[in-house]
């Protein structure tokens, strides 16, 4: 699992009021992921049958930005 930018709780206690403001704006999006948006990747890779044949690939959630 390889997220990009995603909005919680801990993004305004522990960065900048400046960072903050523009966390997430330099994706496709425009904004940060929400957490729920991210719970299906998850979800889908925890799954046995659906995901039973996926190994070793990097699931990007990242709003459109490659994954390099």
């Amino acid at each position: 699992m390889a997220p990009g930018p995603v909005w919680t709780p801990l993004q305004p206690a522990t960065q900048f009021e400046e960072k903050v403001a523009t966390f997430g704006q330099d994706t496709p999006p425009g904004r940060a992921a929400q957490p729920a948006q991210l719970a299906p990747a998850f979800v889908f890779l925890a799954s046995q049958t659906t995901a039973s044949y996926v190994s070793g690939a990097v699931l990007g959630v990242t709003g459109g930005r490659p994954v390099f």
